[in-house]
């Protein structure tokens, strides 16, 4: 995780336009705390821009508050509905520079000023999916009725279920207490047990499908996501259960 200083001594000695980070990086499980990076940034005049992909909908994201400009997710994970979708937002000092920016941008996906006109009305970018858009209002009436707080709380508390859960079975955690995602857990393979047999029986047998970890982190941890509507102590009890037999017979 990134401190102060170090991202301080960074963009003094860089100085970067922009600064991007991710909040909730899902191949080691890890939650970056904002604050050092944008306060950062901030002192060098620098926009920061914040991948929330995972983040969204599982924990706090305060874009305000945290000093955020630009930030960026999907429709599919925290937030629970179909994929498609990128909602992002950026802050009134972002869209200046891009309004004041005199460079053209050659990307037309990634041209925000374009894609601003078009939002706003005034010229033709692309044909958005109407029956994506229901679908995330939909997920944002369930989230509102729910409410953020007791949204949040309930991932916190199927994430310390597991943790209690893996704690039994023998496992131990990757990302250090403090810095994981609630709703993004990456136990580490036991010794002398294969992690594709793990998934694949799980896949097979029980129709559980959990995913391993990349690069240097194959074969050495799992990551399992529990969010949304199955953030919910009856599919953390079922999985622990599944996921035990499935350990045992990979043994």
């Amino acid at each position: 995780m990134f401190g102060y200083d170090e991202v301080a001594e960074f963009v003094q000695r860089e100085k970067p336009a922009v600064v991007a980070f991710v909040h909730a990086e899902t191949s080691t499980g890890a939650l970056q705390d904002p604050r050092p990076i944008t306060k950062a940034a901030r002192e060098l005049d620098a926009l920061t821009i914040a991948d929330a992909v995972t983040s969204l909908g599982g924990v706090p994201v305060s874009v305000d508050e945290m000093d955020i400009d630009i930030a960026y997710s999907c429709s599919q994970k925290g937030l629970s509905c179909p994929p498609g979708l990128a909602p992002f937002t950026a802050s009134r000092r972002a869209v200046e520079r891009l309004n004041a920016r005199k460079t053209p941008v050659p990307e037309w996906y990634l041209d925000l000023r374009l894609l601003g006109e078009y939002f706003d009305g005034h010229k033709y970018h692309h044909t958005a999916s109407a029956t994506l858009f229901y679908a995330l209002h939909e997920s944002l009436r369930l989230i509102h009725e729910e409410g953020l707080e007791n949204r949040f709380a309930r991932h916190r508390r199927a994430h310390h279920a597991l943790l209690q859960g893996f704690e039994e079975l023998g496992l131990r955690m990757h990302v250090a207490e403090g810095y994981r995602i609630p709703h993004l857990n990456t136990p580490r393979v036991p010794e002398g047990v294969d992690d594709l047999k793990v998934r694949k029986h799980l896949l097979e047998k029980d129709g559980i499908e959990i995913a391993g970890g990349f690069g240097p982190l194959a074969g050495k941890i799992f990551r399992i996501g529990m969010m949304g509507p199955m953030a919910n102590e009856e599919c953390v009890k079922m999985f622990l259960g599944r996921f035990g037999e499935a350990l045992q017979a990979a043994a």
